[in-house]
Parts: structure tokens; sequence; C-alpha cells
């Protein structure tokens, strides 16, 4: 079993104390810092006052950029399902001929 590790996140001026696998700690510290490069951006260039708006911004940004992949990775499924296809008949029909 992996050890367990005591860090805090600093996300939109707030600080979080959590405890994660040793394996997790580079992915939540590099999110953390896109979260409040994020926020950054927003607040330069939008009119937003309150930090719960910016949050949910960021949170409609980031599962948006997760869906548009998932829609990416069905379409290329299919089309990778559909060569595969196409691979096992020639392969059948070789095959047969011998």
């Amino acid at each position: 079993m992996e050890d367990k590790l005591k860090i805090k996140l600093s996300i939109a001026d707030r600080v979080y104390p959590l405890t994660v696998d040793m394996s997790q700690e580079e992915g939540l510290r590099s999110a953390s810092k896109k979260i409040d490069a994020m926020i950054k951006q927003f607040e330069e260039n939008y009119a937003v006052r309150d930090k719960q708006d910016v949050l949910a911004m960021c949170a409609l940004q980031f599962a948006s950029q997760i869906e548009q992949k998932q829609v990416e990775n069905s379409i290329d499924g299919t089309a990778t399902l559909e060569r595969l296809k196409k691979i096992n008949d020639l392969l059948f029909d070789y095959l047969e001929k011998k």
C-alpha cells in the first residue's frame, strides 16, 4: 500500500489540507496551479467580483474540455472499429482462399 502524504493546496486564496497517495501529489498540485491560472485569466478578462462565479466558470471550462475529449475519442473509436472490421474482413477473405 502506498504511503499517504499530507499536503496543502491553495485554490482561489483558500488553503485546502488534503491527505493523498504520493502518486497523486504531482497531479493535484498541477491541477491547483491550472485552476489558479484560469481564475486569474477570468478575473482579468471579465468583470467578475465573486470568487464563486469564477470557480463555477472554471468548473464549466474543465468539464467542457473533458466532454469534448470524450466526444473526440468516441468519434476516433468508431473510425478505429471500422478499420479493424475492414482488416478482419480482408484477413477472413485471404484465409478462405487458402
